[in-house]
Protein backbone atom coordinates (compact mmCIF):
# COMPACT_ATOMS: atom_id res chain seq x y z
CA UNK A 1 0.00 0.00 0.00
CA UNK A 2 1.58 3.38 -0.92
CA UNK A 3 1.87 5.72 2.22
CA UNK A 4 2.99 9.00 3.14
CA UNK A 5 6.22 7.67 4.30
CA UNK A 6 7.23 6.33 1.20
CA UNK A 7 10.01 8.42 -0.94
CA UNK A 8 8.61 8.94 -4.91
CA UNK A 9 11.10 9.03 -7.96
CA UNK A 10 10.25 12.02 -10.23
CA UNK A 11 10.39 11.35 -14.13
CA UNK A 12 13.83 13.34 -14.05
CA UNK A 13 14.91 11.23 -11.92
CA UNK A 14 15.50 12.66 -8.50
CA UNK A 15 13.97 11.14 -5.89
CA UNK A 16 11.30 13.13 -2.83
CA UNK A 17 11.83 10.98 0.59
CA UNK A 18 8.69 10.92 1.55
CA UNK A 19 5.01 11.98 0.52
CA UNK A 20 4.41 15.33 2.27
CA UNK A 21 5.09 18.65 0.99
CA UNK A 22 4.64 22.15 2.12
CA UNK A 23 2.26 23.49 -0.49
CA UNK A 24 3.42 27.40 -1.58
CA UNK A 25 2.00 29.83 1.16
CA UNK A 26 2.73 33.61 0.83
CA UNK A 27 5.46 34.80 3.11
CA UNK A 28 5.87 38.68 2.52
CA UNK A 29 9.39 38.22 4.08
CA UNK A 30 11.60 39.93 1.76
CA UNK A 31 13.55 42.98 2.02
CA UNK A 32 12.12 46.07 0.13
CA UNK A 33 14.69 45.39 -2.63
CA UNK A 34 13.14 41.84 -3.00
CA UNK A 35 15.77 39.88 -1.62
CA UNK A 36 15.22 37.06 0.32
CA UNK A 37 16.04 37.44 4.41
CA UNK A 38 17.61 35.83 7.66
CA UNK A 39 13.41 35.34 8.73
CA UNK A 40 13.50 33.51 5.88
CA UNK A 41 16.07 31.23 6.65
CA UNK A 42 14.44 30.86 9.78
CA UNK A 43 10.95 30.16 8.66
CA UNK A 44 12.41 27.36 6.09
CA UNK A 45 14.69 25.80 8.51
CA UNK A 46 11.72 25.54 10.91
CA UNK A 47 9.56 23.45 7.94
CA UNK A 48 12.69 21.52 6.91
CA UNK A 49 12.89 20.54 10.30
CA UNK A 50 9.51 19.39 10.54
CA UNK A 51 9.44 16.31 7.61
CA UNK A 52 8.10 17.12 4.54
CA UNK A 53 9.97 15.65 2.14
CA UNK A 54 9.36 18.37 -0.37
CA UNK A 55 8.99 22.85 0.29
CA UNK A 56 7.67 24.72 -1.66
CA UNK A 57 8.07 28.67 -1.82
CA UNK A 58 6.03 31.28 -1.96
CA UNK A 59 5.40 33.57 -4.90
CA UNK A 60 8.94 34.51 -6.49
CA UNK A 61 7.48 37.30 -8.70
CA UNK A 62 9.47 37.65 -12.41
CA UNK A 63 8.73 41.57 -12.19
CA UNK A 64 8.92 43.97 -9.14
CA UNK A 65 5.82 45.84 -10.82
CA UNK A 66 3.68 42.98 -10.44
CA UNK A 67 4.09 41.16 -7.01
CA UNK A 68 1.40 39.16 -5.32
CA UNK A 69 1.25 41.39 -1.84
CA UNK A 70 4.12 42.93 -0.89
CA UNK A 71 7.25 41.69 0.66
CA UNK A 72 7.21 38.87 -2.19
CA UNK A 73 10.96 37.47 -3.34
CA UNK A 74 11.41 39.13 -6.71
CA UNK A 75 14.10 37.79 -9.46
CA UNK A 76 13.41 40.38 -12.66
CA UNK A 77 16.74 39.95 -13.47
CA UNK A 78 20.50 38.15 -13.27
CA UNK A 79 20.69 39.00 -9.34
CA UNK A 80 23.49 40.68 -7.49
CA UNK A 81 26.24 39.08 -5.77
CA UNK A 82 24.20 39.86 -2.39
CA UNK A 83 21.06 38.52 -3.61
CA UNK A 84 22.23 35.26 -4.95
CA UNK A 85 24.33 35.30 -1.90
CA UNK A 86 20.51 35.32 0.02
CA UNK A 87 19.26 32.82 -2.07
CA UNK A 88 21.69 30.21 -1.64
CA UNK A 89 21.13 31.20 2.19
CA UNK A 90 17.48 30.01 1.97
CA UNK A 91 18.25 27.21 0.11
CA UNK A 92 20.27 25.88 2.55
CA UNK A 93 17.99 26.22 5.16
CA UNK A 94 15.33 24.56 3.31
CA UNK A 95 17.13 21.78 2.67
CA UNK A 96 18.78 21.02 6.07
CA UNK A 97 16.35 17.78 6.94
CA UNK A 98 17.71 16.12 3.16
CA UNK A 99 14.59 17.25 1.88
CA UNK A 100 13.80 19.25 -1.22
CA UNK A 101 12.83 22.90 -1.29
CA UNK A 102 11.51 24.30 -4.80
CA UNK A 103 11.14 27.65 -5.81
CA UNK A 104 7.41 29.03 -6.77
CA UNK A 105 7.97 30.74 -9.51
CA UNK A 106 4.98 33.64 -10.80
CA UNK A 107 3.38 37.10 -12.07
CA UNK A 108 0.57 38.55 -10.61
CA UNK A 109 -0.78 40.08 -13.59
CA UNK A 110 -3.76 41.93 -13.27
CA UNK A 111 -4.25 40.45 -9.32
CA UNK A 112 -1.51 43.07 -8.68
CA UNK A 113 -3.05 45.64 -6.13
CA UNK A 114 -3.52 48.99 -6.89
CA UNK A 115 -0.87 49.78 -4.17
CA UNK A 116 1.76 47.99 -5.78
CA UNK A 117 0.96 49.17 -9.34
CA UNK A 118 -2.30 50.90 -10.79
CA UNK A 119 -2.14 49.38 -14.20
CA UNK A 120 -0.92 46.29 -14.40
CA UNK A 121 -0.30 44.27 -17.19
CA UNK A 122 -2.56 41.05 -18.27
CA UNK A 123 -3.65 38.94 -21.00
CA UNK A 124 -6.10 41.42 -22.08
CA UNK A 125 -7.45 44.64 -20.78
CA UNK A 126 -10.20 42.88 -17.95
CA UNK A 127 -10.72 44.09 -14.62
CA UNK A 128 -11.31 41.51 -11.87
CA UNK A 129 -14.82 41.80 -10.67
CA UNK A 130 -14.27 42.62 -7.02
CA UNK A 131 -15.17 45.50 -5.49
CA UNK A 132 -12.98 47.50 -3.49
CA UNK A 133 -11.18 49.21 -5.62
CA UNK A 134 -8.19 47.35 -4.27
CA UNK A 135 -7.20 46.25 -8.14
CA UNK A 136 -7.01 48.45 -10.81
CA UNK A 137 -7.69 48.05 -14.94
CA UNK A 138 -5.21 46.09 -16.35
CA UNK A 139 -3.31 46.95 -19.29
CA UNK A 140 -3.01 44.17 -22.43
CA UNK A 141 0.96 43.02 -22.54
CA UNK A 142 2.22 43.26 -26.36
CA UNK A 143 3.54 40.48 -27.46
CA UNK A 144 7.39 41.91 -27.03
CA UNK A 145 6.55 42.16 -23.15
CA UNK A 146 5.01 38.67 -23.56
CA UNK A 147 8.13 37.33 -24.83
CA UNK A 148 10.68 39.15 -22.33
CA UNK A 149 7.96 37.63 -19.50
CA UNK A 150 8.92 33.93 -21.19
CA UNK A 151 12.42 35.13 -20.61
CA UNK A 152 12.16 36.40 -17.16
CA UNK A 153 10.70 32.59 -16.14
CA UNK A 154 13.54 31.16 -17.83
CA UNK A 155 16.10 33.14 -15.86
CA UNK A 156 14.45 32.83 -12.41
CA UNK A 157 14.57 29.16 -12.57
CA UNK A 158 18.18 29.03 -13.85
CA UNK A 159 19.01 31.35 -10.76
CA UNK A 160 17.31 28.86 -8.68
CA UNK A 161 19.46 26.15 -9.49
CA UNK A 162 22.65 27.81 -9.55
CA UNK A 163 21.59 29.21 -5.40
CA UNK A 164 20.48 25.61 -4.50
CA UNK A 165 17.26 25.36 -4.79
CA UNK A 166 16.30 21.71 -5.64
CA UNK A 167 13.31 22.76 -8.37
CA UNK A 168 11.19 24.76 -9.50
CA UNK A 169 7.43 25.12 -9.73
CA UNK A 170 5.78 27.73 -12.48
CA UNK A 171 2.28 28.77 -11.10
CA UNK A 172 0.10 28.85 -13.92
CA UNK A 173 -2.75 28.97 -11.04
CA UNK A 174 -5.14 30.85 -8.67
CA UNK A 175 -5.80 34.02 -11.20
CA UNK A 176 -1.93 34.69 -11.49
CA UNK A 177 -0.51 36.00 -15.29
CA UNK A 178 -0.19 32.21 -16.68
CA UNK A 179 -3.82 31.25 -15.22
CA UNK A 180 -5.41 34.46 -16.70
CA UNK A 181 -4.12 33.64 -20.08
CA UNK A 182 -5.63 30.26 -20.02
CA UNK A 183 -9.03 31.55 -18.84
CA UNK A 184 -11.51 32.79 -21.91
CA UNK A 185 -13.19 35.27 -19.80
CA UNK A 186 -9.46 37.36 -18.59
CA UNK A 187 -8.01 36.34 -22.09
CA UNK A 188 -10.20 38.45 -25.11
CA UNK A 189 -6.84 38.17 -27.32
CA UNK A 190 -7.20 37.51 -31.13
CA UNK A 191 -3.85 36.69 -31.96
CA UNK A 192 -1.73 33.86 -31.31
CA UNK A 193 -1.34 34.23 -27.39
CA UNK A 194 -5.44 34.12 -27.29
CA UNK A 195 -8.99 32.48 -28.49
CA UNK A 196 -8.50 28.72 -28.91
CA UNK A 197 -7.46 26.83 -26.38
CA UNK A 198 -4.02 25.83 -27.64
CA UNK A 199 -3.59 29.61 -28.11
CA UNK A 200 -4.49 29.94 -24.46
CA UNK A 201 -2.13 27.79 -23.59
CA UNK A 202 0.95 29.03 -25.76
CA UNK A 203 2.36 31.20 -23.07
CA UNK A 204 2.79 28.48 -20.20
CA UNK A 205 4.29 26.47 -22.68
CA UNK A 206 6.73 28.67 -24.02
CA UNK A 207 7.31 29.13 -20.51
CA UNK A 208 8.22 25.34 -19.67
CA UNK A 209 10.27 24.99 -22.47
CA UNK A 210 12.62 28.10 -22.15
CA UNK A 211 12.63 26.47 -18.39
CA UNK A 212 13.38 23.51 -19.25
CA UNK A 213 16.29 24.73 -21.55
CA UNK A 214 17.98 26.44 -18.82
CA UNK A 215 17.81 23.54 -16.01
CA UNK A 216 18.63 20.98 -17.77
CA UNK A 217 16.81 17.34 -18.11
CA UNK A 218 17.93 16.25 -14.07
CA UNK A 219 16.17 19.33 -12.65
CA UNK A 220 12.60 19.18 -11.65
CA UNK A 221 9.77 21.51 -13.22
CA UNK A 222 6.69 21.39 -11.44
CA UNK A 223 3.50 23.20 -12.31
CA UNK A 224 0.45 24.70 -10.27
CA UNK A 225 -3.06 24.09 -12.48
CA UNK A 226 -5.98 25.14 -11.46
CA UNK A 227 -8.45 22.13 -12.27
CA UNK A 228 -11.32 24.71 -13.27
CA UNK A 229 -12.02 28.33 -12.23
CA UNK A 230 -15.31 27.82 -11.20
CA UNK A 231 -16.47 30.44 -12.92
CA UNK A 232 -19.07 31.05 -15.65
CA UNK A 233 -17.06 31.20 -19.17
CA UNK A 234 -13.83 30.80 -17.21
CA UNK A 235 -10.67 28.07 -17.57
CA UNK A 236 -12.96 24.36 -17.52
CA UNK A 237 -12.16 21.31 -16.45
CA UNK A 238 -12.26 19.61 -19.73
CA UNK A 239 -9.42 22.17 -20.94
CA UNK A 240 -7.75 21.22 -17.89
CA UNK A 241 -7.65 17.81 -18.52
CA UNK A 242 -5.89 18.68 -22.02
CA UNK A 243 -3.77 21.09 -20.55
CA UNK A 244 -2.05 18.66 -18.10
CA UNK A 245 -1.69 15.94 -20.88
CA UNK A 246 0.35 18.75 -23.09
CA UNK A 247 2.19 19.56 -19.61
CA UNK A 248 2.87 16.05 -19.46
CA UNK A 249 4.19 15.66 -23.18
CA UNK A 250 6.53 18.43 -22.54
CA UNK A 251 8.14 16.59 -19.54
CA UNK A 252 6.75 18.38 -16.27
CA UNK A 253 7.83 15.97 -13.28
CA UNK A 254 4.85 17.03 -10.65
CA UNK A 255 1.23 18.88 -11.52
CA UNK A 256 -0.17 20.25 -8.44
CA UNK A 257 -4.04 20.63 -9.25
CA UNK A 258 -5.84 23.38 -7.79
CA UNK A 259 -8.64 25.31 -8.54
CA UNK A 260 -10.15 29.20 -7.66
CA UNK A 261 -8.69 32.90 -8.03
CA UNK A 262 -9.46 36.06 -6.08
CA UNK A 263 -12.50 36.24 -7.59
CA UNK A 264 -13.72 32.92 -6.92
CA UNK A 265 -10.79 31.72 -3.73
CA UNK A 266 -11.60 28.30 -3.92
CA UNK A 267 -8.04 27.23 -2.99
CA UNK A 268 -8.78 29.16 0.32
CA UNK A 269 -12.43 27.10 0.88
CA UNK A 270 -13.84 30.72 0.67
CA UNK A 271 -17.06 31.97 -1.33
CA UNK A 272 -17.14 34.39 -3.90
CA UNK A 273 -18.93 37.48 -4.77
CA UNK A 274 -20.77 35.44 -7.91
CA UNK A 275 -22.22 32.26 -7.66
CA UNK A 276 -19.75 28.93 -8.08
CA UNK A 277 -20.15 27.39 -11.60
CA UNK A 278 -19.52 24.07 -10.95
CA UNK A 279 -19.39 21.94 -7.50
CA UNK A 280 -15.69 22.88 -5.81
CA UNK A 281 -16.24 19.40 -4.41
CA UNK A 282 -18.31 16.33 -4.15
CA UNK A 283 -20.01 15.28 -1.21
CA UNK A 284 -17.33 12.29 -0.82
CA UNK A 285 -14.75 14.44 -1.43
CA UNK A 286 -16.22 17.01 1.62
CA UNK A 287 -16.22 13.76 3.98
CA UNK A 288 -12.09 13.03 2.95
CA UNK A 289 -11.54 16.59 3.55
CA UNK A 290 -9.34 17.52 0.28
CA UNK A 291 -10.72 20.03 -1.70
CA UNK A 292 -9.47 19.04 -5.22
CA UNK A 293 -8.73 15.33 -4.88
CA UNK A 294 -11.90 14.20 -6.94
CA UNK A 295 -10.69 16.09 -10.00
CA UNK A 296 -6.99 14.67 -9.55
CA UNK A 297 -8.55 11.02 -9.77
CA UNK A 298 -10.41 11.81 -12.75
CA UNK A 299 -7.22 13.14 -14.32
CA UNK A 300 -5.46 10.19 -13.25
CA UNK A 301 -7.08 8.50 -16.06
CA UNK A 302 -5.17 10.14 -19.21
CA UNK A 303 -1.96 10.70 -17.14
CA UNK A 304 0.84 8.90 -15.41
CA UNK A 305 3.15 12.26 -14.30
CA UNK A 306 2.82 12.39 -10.47
CA UNK A 307 -0.18 14.49 -8.78
CA UNK A 308 0.11 16.67 -6.15
CA UNK A 309 -2.90 17.80 -4.04
CA UNK A 310 -3.26 20.88 -1.51
CA UNK A 311 -6.02 21.79 0.04
CA UNK A 312 -8.02 20.15 3.13
CA UNK A 313 -5.86 17.18 4.57
CA UNK A 314 -6.01 16.89 8.29
CA UNK A 315 -5.87 13.44 8.86
CA UNK A 316 -3.53 10.81 7.88
CA UNK A 317 -6.15 8.65 7.48
CA UNK A 318 -7.63 10.71 4.79
CA UNK A 319 -3.96 11.40 3.14
CA UNK A 320 -3.39 7.54 2.99
CA UNK A 321 -6.37 6.95 1.18
CA UNK A 322 -5.76 9.72 -1.02
CA UNK A 323 -2.47 8.11 -2.11
CA UNK A 324 -3.74 4.61 -2.20
CA UNK A 325 -7.08 5.24 -4.29
CA UNK A 326 -5.06 7.35 -7.00
CA UNK A 327 -6.41 10.62 -6.26
CA UNK A 328 -2.50 12.04 -5.32
CA UNK A 329 0.82 11.04 -5.80
CA UNK A 330 1.77 13.81 -2.90
CA UNK A 331 -0.01 15.45 -0.17
CA UNK A 332 0.40 18.96 0.16
CA UNK A 333 0.00 20.88 3.63
CA UNK A 334 -0.66 24.25 4.05
CA UNK A 335 -2.50 26.36 6.86
CA UNK A 336 -1.90 23.30 9.45
CA UNK A 337 2.14 24.39 9.27
CA UNK A 338 1.36 28.02 10.07
CA UNK A 339 0.99 27.20 13.66
CA UNK A 340 2.68 23.50 13.97
CA UNK A 341 5.87 23.29 11.53
CA UNK A 342 6.76 19.99 12.97
CA UNK A 343 2.99 18.42 12.06
CA UNK A 344 4.87 15.98 9.31
CA UNK A 345 6.93 14.50 11.22
CA UNK A 346 4.11 13.71 13.88
CA UNK A 347 1.65 12.07 11.06
CA UNK A 348 5.40 10.33 9.67
CA UNK A 349 5.56 9.08 13.22
CA UNK A 350 2.05 7.92 13.54
CA UNK A 351 -0.18 10.76 14.62
CA UNK A 352 -3.41 10.70 13.15
CA UNK A 353 -4.55 14.34 12.76
CA UNK A 354 -3.63 17.83 12.52
CA UNK A 355 -4.74 20.83 14.26
CA UNK A 356 -8.07 22.72 12.43
CA UNK A 357 -7.39 25.94 12.97
CA UNK A 358 -10.06 27.23 10.48
CA UNK A 359 -12.53 25.63 12.98
CA UNK A 360 -12.03 27.78 15.66
CA UNK A 361 -10.78 31.61 14.02
CA UNK A 362 -13.51 34.06 13.34
CA UNK A 363 -13.60 37.98 12.75
CA UNK A 364 -16.69 39.18 14.51
CA UNK A 365 -17.11 39.14 18.19
CA UNK A 366 -19.52 36.50 19.78
CA UNK A 367 -22.36 39.34 20.20
CA UNK A 368 -22.28 39.83 16.12
CA UNK A 369 -21.92 36.27 15.00
CA UNK A 370 -25.36 36.65 13.90
CA UNK A 371 -23.95 38.49 10.90
CA UNK A 372 -22.10 35.55 9.57
CA UNK A 373 -24.39 34.50 7.31
CA UNK A 374 -24.07 37.46 5.57
CA UNK A 375 -22.62 37.04 2.30
CA UNK A 376 -20.01 39.89 1.99
CA UNK A 377 -19.17 39.35 5.81
CA UNK A 378 -18.63 35.79 4.71
CA UNK A 379 -15.87 36.82 2.57
CA UNK A 380 -14.53 39.38 4.34
CA UNK A 381 -13.77 37.21 7.48
CA UNK A 382 -12.36 34.36 5.11
CA UNK A 383 -9.61 37.06 3.97
CA UNK A 384 -9.20 38.04 7.64
CA UNK A 385 -9.02 34.54 8.57
CA UNK A 386 -6.13 34.12 5.89
CA UNK A 387 -4.25 37.02 7.37
CA UNK A 388 -4.10 35.30 10.95
CA UNK A 389 -2.00 32.58 8.72
CA UNK A 390 0.04 35.70 7.32
CA UNK A 391 0.70 36.72 10.86
CA UNK A 392 1.68 33.23 12.47
CA UNK A 393 4.08 33.09 9.04
CA UNK A 394 5.90 36.31 10.33
CA UNK A 395 5.84 35.28 13.91
CA UNK A 396 7.05 32.20 12.94
CA UNK A 397 9.94 33.71 10.99
CA UNK A 398 10.95 36.21 13.75
CA UNK A 399 10.62 34.32 16.67
CA UNK A 400 10.65 31.08 15.90
CA UNK A 401 6.74 30.41 17.55
CA UNK A 402 3.57 31.25 16.46
CA UNK A 403 2.00 33.67 17.96
CA UNK A 404 -2.07 32.02 18.25
CA UNK A 405 -3.08 34.69 20.79
CA UNK A 406 -3.45 37.31 17.87
CA UNK A 407 -7.55 38.18 16.39
CA UNK A 408 -8.27 37.84 12.86
CA UNK A 409 -9.13 41.08 12.63
CA UNK A 410 -5.93 42.25 14.63
CA UNK A 411 -3.41 40.35 11.88
CA UNK A 412 -5.24 42.20 9.19
CA UNK A 413 -4.78 45.67 10.43
CA UNK A 414 -0.61 44.40 11.38
CA UNK A 415 -0.17 42.62 7.85
CA UNK A 416 -1.36 46.03 5.93
CA UNK A 417 0.57 47.58 8.58
CA UNK A 418 3.41 46.21 7.59
CA UNK A 419 2.54 45.99 3.51
CA UNK A 420 2.50 49.69 3.53
CA UNK A 421 5.63 50.26 5.55
CA UNK A 422 7.55 47.71 3.30
CA UNK A 423 6.08 49.70 0.19
CA UNK A 424 7.16 52.89 1.33
CA UNK A 425 10.62 51.62 1.76
CA UNK A 426 11.07 50.15 -1.88
CA UNK A 427 9.96 53.37 -3.53
CA UNK A 428 12.69 55.57 -0.97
Amino acid sequence: MTSISQPLTLPCGAVLPNRLAKGAMTEGLADPQGRATPELDRLYGLWADGGCGLLISGNVQIDGDHLERPGNVIIDRRPDAAALTSLKSMAEAGTRGGGHIWMQISHAGRQTQVTVNPHPKAPSAVALGLPGKQFGVPEALTEPEILDLIERFGVAAEVARETGFTGVQIHAAHGYLLSQFLSPRANLRTDQWGGSLENRARMLMQVIARVRQGVGADFPIGVKLNSADFQKGGFAFEDSVIVAGWLQTAGVDLLEISGGSYEQPAMMDLAGMEPVDMPVQKASTAKREAYFVDFAKTMRQSLTMPLMVTGGFRTRAAMNAALEQGGADIIGLGRPLCVDTAGPAKLLAGADELDRWETKLRLLPPMLQFLGGLKLVKSLEGFAVTYWYYAQLDALARTGKANIRISPFAALMQVTKSGAAWLKARRA
